[in-house]
């Protein structure tokens, strides 16, 4: 009897702690509508100014595409600077693949929609997540 109560006790007690939890960051949600086809997956990465081109950000994110749309929440975001990178990767192998000449062979958009003559730069890319919920839109 000792342990049936115990174990109720722990139950319990595991059941309230998690009500206890509450949201603290926000929600970014990203759609993309104008993927080419529907191999492979899209990969997602939110980055900061100190990970920006230089791996997967502070979260990441991958979604299977639909009649060549995709759309990806990224949840419990702190407020701050952010940008975010996105890739077809069409052959699923979780990198982008590039031509001989240096040119990526997969399509791949960032936050903001930039024009890009170069590699990507973060002030180009950046956002603002302030006291509210943010909608994006990248285009490929």
């Amino acid at each position: 009897m000792k342990t049936l109560t115990l174990i109720i006790a722990l139950v319990l007690s595991a059941n309230f702690s998690n009500a206890q939890e509450t949201k603290t960051g926000k929600t970014i949600t990203v759609t993309i509508e104008n993927i080419t086809n529907n191999n492979g997956s899209v990969i997602l990465g939110l980055h900061t100014k100190d990970t920006f081109m230089k791996g997967r950000g502070i979260m990441s994110a991958e979604s299977k595409i639909v009649d060549g749309k995709i759309t990806v929440t990224f949840e419990n975001v702190e407020e701050g600077s952010y940008a975010i990178m996105a890739l077809h990767d069409e052959n699923d192998n979780k990198r982008m693949d590039f031509q001989e000449n240096g040119m990526p062979k997969e399509s791949y958009g960032m936050s903001n929609n930039p024009v890009m003559y170069g590699p990507p730069q973060f002030e180009s890319a950046k956002f603002e997540l302030n006291n509210q919920d943010l909608d994006l839109k990248i285009i490929f």
